[in-house]
């Protein structure tokens, strides 16, 4: 990943972010310490950069911001500015409700997906015997169903069963497209057995 890529992933994944020099408990200009200052009173979270120590981030950012100083606000992967429209925003009381929206739009992305740990505990709900391990992040999870109830169902049957109960979240789009295994106790030990990873005590 080149810095450009990893500038875009910092302002993808926060809402709000400031890239500044120093931390905002210890800022290493006057500028960042008063922009930090002004943000912190508004008690509203945010991410940082420390772009003393980032060297390439430093020399990079300006060049995509089309700003040239620091400190750097942005709100939803835009940029608002450096301290002096910070400041300017927070004394005609615009910048409370900008960075309110950012905190909204976070909390609509969180809701649009479910968590790993969400995920098992539906499956669960509808195979209460079920050992469910789930790998991946977001959209792409592979999930193994390790089920009684499946006894000598065919393959495809098995699978009906896990997808009968992510029906609801896979119809509502808070769960995307999933690649589903499933096994009986039965199968689940034989399969570990042939790859080594079941222990035997003698």
């Amino acid at each position: 990943m080149n810095t450009a890529e990893k500038i875009q992933k910092q302002l993808a994944e926060n809402p709000i972010i400031i890239y500044m020099k120093g931390v905002p408990t210890n800022p290493q200009c006057g500028f960042s310490a008063k922009a930090v200052g002004i943000l912190n009173a508004t008690k509203i979270p945010y991410a940082y950069i420390n772009v003393l120590e980032a060297p390439f981030i430093r020399e990079k950012l300006p060049s995509i911001s089309h700003w040239p100083t620091f400190p750097q606000l942005f709100v939803n992967g835009e940029l608002v500015g450096g301290c002096d429209i910070v400041e300017d925003m927070s004394n005609k009381g615009s910048l409370l409700p900008l960075l309110e929206s950012g905190i909204d739009i976070k909390k609509d992305v969180a809701s649009e997906t479910l968590s790993r740990g969400e995920v098992a505990i539906i499956v669960k709900q509808g195979l209460v015997d079920a050992e469910v391990i789930i790998e991946g992040e977001g959209c792409d999870l592979l999930i193994t169903v390790i089920s009684s109830k499946f006894g000598d169902l065919s393959m495809v049957k098995k699978q009906q069963l896990v997808l009968a109960t992510l029906k609801e979240p896979l119809a509502s789009g808070k769960l995307h497209a999933v690649s589903v295994k499933v096994f009986s106790p039965e199968e689940w030990q034989d399969k570990q057995k042939a790859n080594g990873l079941l222990q035997i005590q003698l």
